[in-house]
Parts: structure tokens; sequence; C-alpha cells
């Protein structure tokens, strides 16, 4: 049959990005307890267009894809970008991958297990000479205002935060070891289940580790640069902390990057 798509186009216009967009897929990534886990992912995928070609071939995207979803972690994934690029005689493919994450966690006290979900994502763009790789993980925390403890005769307003970090990857390390960072440098990780000792072991925990939005990006940053769970040192990573205020009638927000 004929094949459009190939056919030349003579308007001269050359694309940076053509692709699928908003592809629901399940897909496999890697788990530190588990080896792998099963997760539904949110995925976008393109390459570069030429100006002498009318269309690219959207049915391989979904070809590649597939025959990667059980294989995911952050290295098959520029693999898997490689393959479509190669696969549509591009010079670039890039993609994304939003997923959430599980992870069990223990109550503090009651040792009770439940599980999290965390929000990730892969960002990649390859090309023949080089590839980018980064991953996003955003984790929600407890902050208890340090400024309302200084202040009040008893008590002090706390309110929930959501951390993202976002690392360029440059070797193996797990997604678990970057969230629990997270949580230790606020004033209390979460939890989906808390007996009463845990709760009163959270409450008095985050009053006695209180940080302003600017402090949890602080730690963070400190964390992340002297990270020694992995090869090799992070490149360049971003932190951005938005803590949704229980007084005020607006949010709290810092942000920094860091390049080595």
């Amino acid at each position: 049959m004929i094949d459009i798509q190939n056919t030349p186009d003579t308007r001269e216009i050359a694309l940076q990005k053509v692709g699928i967009k908003d592809l629901k897929y399940p897909v496999k990534v890697l788990d530190r307890q588990n080896a792998t886990q099963m997760t539904t992912a949110d995925v976008n995928l393109f390459v570069n267009l030429p100006h002498n070609y009318k269309g690219t071939h959207m049915s391989r995207f979904i070809e590649t894809f597939h025959k990667h979803r059980e294989n995911l972690g952050m290295k098959q994934f520029l693999i898997m970008l490689d393959e479509i690029r190669q696969s549509l005689q591009a010079e670039k493919a890039f993609g994304t991958m939003k997923f959430p994450f599980f992870m069990e966690k223990k109550a503090p006290v009651s040792g009770e297990k439940s599980i999290m979900s965390y929000e990730c994502m892969y960002e990649g763009e390859v090309s023949q000479d080089s590839h980018q790789f980064y991953i996003s993980v955003s984790v929600p925390v407890t902050t208890v205002c340090p400024c309302s403890k200084a202040i009040s005769e008893y008590g002090a307003h706390n309110q929930r935060g959501i951390v993202t970090v976002k690392l360029q990857n440059t070797s193996l390390f797990w997604i678990e070891d970057i969230i629990e960072l997270i949580e230790q440098s606020a004033s209390s990780g979460l939890y989906s289940i808390l007996k009463r000792p845990d709760e009163k072991y959270v409450t008095e925990h985050a009053y006695e580790n209180p940080r302003f939005v600017e402090d949890v990006v602080r730690e963070v940053y400190l964390a992340l640069k002297d990270f020694k769970k992995c090869e090799k040192p992070f490149v360049w990573f971003s932190i951005e902390c938005t803590n949704f205020e229980s007084i005020h009638n607006h949010n709290a927000y810092a942000y920094t990057e860091y390049v080595q």
C-alpha cells in the first residue's frame, strides 16, 4: 500500500518534535526491595522531522515502547528512545514517562505496613552522538513553622508540602533512597497509616524539627551534594518545595539548582 508519510513535502519547514502524547501504558520499573514493580505510565514520545518528510510513522513509537515496557529502568529508557530514533531514521528522539512509584513504609512506632505513592518522571533526549536523561521525584512532607514555634506560648502551625527533586543521571541509584533523603530533610515524612503511638511520635518529631520552605530546600541540597549511594556524583540537580500554608491565603515556595 502507498506510504503517504514517506512522500516528499515541498514546504521546506522542519519540525522539532512529532510523535505521540498522553499514552497510558503499564510498565515495569526498578524497585530496591522487590527488584521491579509494575505501575502505569503517562508517556510522550517524539522525534524530529526533516523538512523534506511529510510525516512520521506513529505506530513505530508504540511498537518500540511495547517491546521495552517490562524493562524500563533509567538506562533502558534511553535505549528505547534510541531504537525509536533509528527506526524512524531521525536525528533525535525525545521522551517523557510520568508514573506513580509505590513504596512500602512502616509506621515509626507500631511498625504497621502500608503503601505510599510518589510521582516520578523520566525525561530523555538521544541523538547519535549524545544523550541526556533526567529523573524527577516528588515527595509529600510535613513542615512545622520555626517562626510560629518561636513566638507562640504553645504549639506551632504546620502544613503539608511537596518537594520535587530533578536529577541529571550519570549512574544507577534507587528512587527509594532519594525519597528517604527528602523526608529526612523535612520536619517529617508522611504515612498512609498511623496508629495513635505513631501519631504521637510523628507530631512530636515534627515539632522538634521545624523547617521553613527555605530550610527544606537547603537541607535537600546538602544531602544530594554529598549523596554516597550512587556510583558517580550528580552533575546537576534542582530542588523546589511548595508549602501549602495552613494559616495564610497563599503558599510558600523555594527553588535552587546545583551544577558541578
